[in-house]
């Protein structure tokens, strides 16, 4: 009897295994990294505009903290959104924007500090409002320790998510979007083409109208806005 229901115990484990085998494998997907909230840190970002309030990201621990050191030394206070373009983003942080005269260009201040180590995560993706670092064209693709930029984006289609995994592809071949990224970018909107090439560290919790003010502006030649927006920035609980 024993021997019997051993045999049978073998042959149901044969098929179970049999059955698992001959399934499609769908291919696994990178788990969203969970963005930790953190209580704690949140920037209140004081603009001519109006007011941003930024929650950082644990899941990018250099960033953050190079952030949060840089505001509470007051280093944004006075600086210039020197950089528009509606439809994608607003970008800020260039030490040299402080005392620019008008008409000057903007964008390379910030150079002699070290730069930030890249911390590219699968599921922090460039969506509608997110706060990321600007950068040069360093291989490493690490990040300037003070300009950074909100996103605006737009709305994207299939056929544009597509083209973007195909090019990240080249480096990552495990890389696609989960149907849930591709339903943020189709809804939410963003600009997707920027994902895994600049880091994303934290994300607009109100004022996104702010973002999009902004972006509106008449700008010059090189992108600076036609009058000056200044920025100060506090951290809050």
């Amino acid at each position: 009897m024993k021997k019997l229901q051993l045999i049978l115990v073998i042959v149901f484990a044969t098929l179970i295994s049999t059955y698992s085998e001959g399934q499609v494998k769908k291919p696994v997907a990178k788990s969203p990294v969970a963005v930790k909230k953190s209580p704690g840190i949140r920037i209140k970002l004081t603009t001519d505009s109006g007011v941003i309030i930024i929650r950082l990201y644990d899941s990018t621990p250099l960033h953050r903290d190079n952030f949060v050191k840089l505001v509470n030394a007051h280093f944004f206070d006075s600086l210039l959104f020197h950089r528009v373009i509606k439809g994608f983003m607003i970008q800020g942080g260039d030490p040299l924007s402080k005392d620019a005269q008008p008409g000057q260009q903007l964008g390379m201040g910030g150079g002699d500090m070290a730069r930030i180590p890249a911390e590219f995560k699968p599921g922090i993706l460039h969506k509608k409002g997110v706060l990321a670092a600007a950068r040069d064209g360093n291989p490493e693709k690490a990040s300037s320790a003070c300009q950074f930029y909100l996103v605006q984006g737009k709305i994207c289609s299939d056929a544009e998510l597509n083209q973007v995994e195909c090019n990240i592809r080249q480096t990552d071949p495990g890389f696609y979007y989960t149907d849930e990224q591709r339903k943020m970018y189709k809804t939410i909107g963003g600009t997707p083409f920027l994902d895994m090439n600049y880091t994303v560290f934290g994300e607009v919790e109100k004022g996104m109208e702010v973002i999009d003010k902004i972006a509106s502006v008449p700008t010059l030649p090189g992108d600076r806005p036609v009058g000056d927006i200044r920025m100060k920035m506090e951290v809050i609980k």
